[in-house]
């Protein structure tokens, strides 16, 4: 069992990993909620997790999987249902599920009422090891990906690895390059453990995954520390491949044909190629890092993630981006692998010239 703490001043909270912890979470969840549970999740997961929470009264929302979810129609419908449960600003809502889960029950909590409590029970790689610490919530917009939102910071994060056993491969998969991106943006150290244990990690080795989970944990935690609401660069690197990958959800309509996870992963390989083609990092590094998403089975351009479409394309898509500022669009880019840094100086017109020059 391991415990990291997300140091916040007077909203501090802790975020426990332990294995088999979703079996006791009535008891893990006691401080957090009153005669009943309410939790909010997903048909897929409902079936394969909520009934390990055993709790004596659950109040289940139960709202559909996948990305589509987060949208202004099912944001009202969650509302709506929670205040038909007569919820009360001191209670706290239980979001058991992903990212999209996750991120649109934080939302909801944010605004009923007014504000409200939340807990996260994050039930996928992505989610474990990335969205569901920090307390950025949203649902995307036709314009664009997680463009309606607020912080909204949960009251604890309980992580339990197990649940993993239940994904599809291809959901850890995505989930992974939220992992390896830690070691991209900061720590070469962990990007070489990432080279010799991702794929141990992939198939199913408790061990590894705990480590990972743990390491990424660690890692947010302490930028969201320093840097909560992204106001300085430090939480920024974060965004690692998130201003290519949303562009590239985006065009494909934020459907399942392509995971967050394996947007980033083209995204991050993307803004490696485009860091070596303005003269930041080597081809080399650029290459080291294309060769491991591709060992990993993840796409690390537009092409191997199924989008066929025009720099220009992808650049509009980009110039809706919610870091715009001062007309211009911010860009993580790397000087090497563990050297990632905030750019201001890319135009979207040079983005597309680099996408159209067989980057595609």
């Amino acid at each position: 069992m391991t415990i990291v703490p997300v140091e916040l001043g007077d909203r501090r909270y802790d975020v426990r990993i332990e294995a088999g912890a979703l079996d006791r979470a009535a008891e893990l969840l006691a401080p957090y909620v009153r005669d009943r549970l309410i939790v909010v999740t997903d048909e897929t997961v409902a079936g394969a997790q909520l009934p390990r929470l055993h709790h004596p009264n659950i109040e289940a929302i139960i709202l559909p999987p996948g990305e589509g979810t987060k949208n202004w129609a099912q944001l009202e419908t969650l509302c709506d249902r929670l205040l038909a449960l007569e919820v009360e600003r001191g209670e706290h809502i239980i979001a058991l599920g992903g990212g999209v889960i996750g991120d649109l029950t934080g939302f909801a909590a944010a605004i009923v009422k007014r504000g409200m409590g939340f807990v996260q029970i994050p039930t996928t790689l992505l989610a474990q090891v990335d969205s569901s610490v920090g307390g950025k919530t949203a649902i995307n917009a036709r314009a664009g990906k997680n463009l309606i939102g607020a912080f909204h910071q949960p009251s604890f994060v309980l992580i339990d690895p197990t649940v993993l056993d239940t994904l599809p491969p291809r959901e850890v998969r995505a989930g992974y390059a939220e992992v390896v991106k830690y070691g991209l943006i900061s720590e070469l150290d962990f990007f070489a453990w990432c080279d010799a244990h991702g794929a141990a990690l992939l198939a199913g080795d408790p061990e590894a995954r705990a480590y990972a989970i743990a390491h990424s944990v660690r890692a947010k935690a302490k930028i969201v520390g320093e840097d909560e609401r992204e106001t300085a660069d430090r939480r920024a690197l974060l965004n690692l491949g998130h201003t290519f990958g949303h562009a590239l959800e985006a065009e494909t309509g934020f459907g399942p044909d392509l995971l967050h996870g394996e947007a980033v992963a083209a995204g991050m390989g993307l803004a490696f190629r485009f860091s070596a083609e303005r003269g930041l990092c080597s081809v080399d590094e650029a290459d080291r890092v294309i060769g491991h998403l591709k060992r990993m089975e993840l796409p690390h351009d537009a092409i191997s993630a199924g989008v066929n479409a025009s720099g220009e394309t992808l650049a509009a898509h980009m110039a809706h981006d919610k870091k715009k500022a001062g007309g211009r669009v911010p860009f993580i880019l790397a000087r090497g692998i563990g050297q990632a840094f905030v750019d201001k100086s890319a135009a979207l017109e040079e983005v597309a010239a680099f996408l159209n020059g067989g980057q595609l």
